[in-house]
């Protein structure tokens, strides 16, 4: 088998699916290639990577797509903001905030919370640096907060807001490979022995001992 190559958007972790492809197919490398949200499509469609954990919606023209996981929605903010003294923030406490609004942003916003500043900022990190300069809030989902994270801030999950799903793709035009297929099985939990997993290990098992049949044998007459 050839390699096996992985896209990855900033803040999705493979590493734990990583560690099970290299325990049931050490000689098959796998290549993680990290590729912005914005590209993550496209790397699968040019076949550059052969499936990429992403993030919906996408246009899925080309491609296959199947949800693995929701991401809790936060609000990035300095550590001595008045909204930290809440566990959990509404949009309504918002209204009054100026937002900062990345033009990488990964959620499907019908309109994003508060006063939001006209100037986005080009990448999420840049966006969070405004935060800690004070300029505005900055609502992503908790897996980016916590990749840029900084110890001058803080978040707290919100309601009512679109919520990210993580999602595996590949292109549809490769059908779906025995390796994607292996792929597929160990991020939905599929054990060795799944009839889509790699074939288990046969055991050979001993013919058991055969036992004669007496009842068709004639009694000995006694003498």
């Amino acid at each position: 088998m050839t390699g096996f190559r992985l896209g990855y958007v900033p803040g999705v972790t493979p590493a734990k699916w990583v560690r099970i492809w290299a325990e049931r197919l050490p000689r098959v490398p796998l290549e993680l290639i990290q590729v912005s949200a914005a590209d993550a499509p496209e790397l699968v469609r040019r076949g550059e990577a052969d499936a990429v954990l992403l993030r919906l919606p996408i246009d899925r023209t080309g491609l296959h797509a199947i949800p693995l996981y929701v991401e809790q929605t936060v609000v990035v903010v300095p550590k001595d903001h008045l909204v930290t003294a809440a566990d959990e923030i509404t949009v309504d406490d918002l209204s009054d905030e100026l937002m900062l609004h990345a033009q990488d942003d990964v959620l499907d916003w019908e309109r994003p919370p508060g006063r939001v500043i006209e100037e986005r900022p080009v990448r999420t990190g840049d966006a969070v640096e405004l935060v800690a300069m004070g300029t505005g809030l900055l609502v992503v989902p908790q897996s980016l907060a916590r990749l840029h994270h900084r110890k001058d801030l803080t978040y707290r999950p919100m309601t009512g807001v679109p919520e990210s799903q993580v999602a595996l793709s590949w292109a549809e035009a490769d059908e779906t490979s025995e390796l994607v297929e292996h792929f597929i099985g160990i991020v939905r939990g599929r054990t060795m022995n799944s009839t889509r997993g790699p074939a288990p290990k046969t055991k050979t098992v001993k013919p058991k001992k055969q036992i004669p049949d007496r009842s068709r044998q004639k009694p000995r007459r006694r003498r």
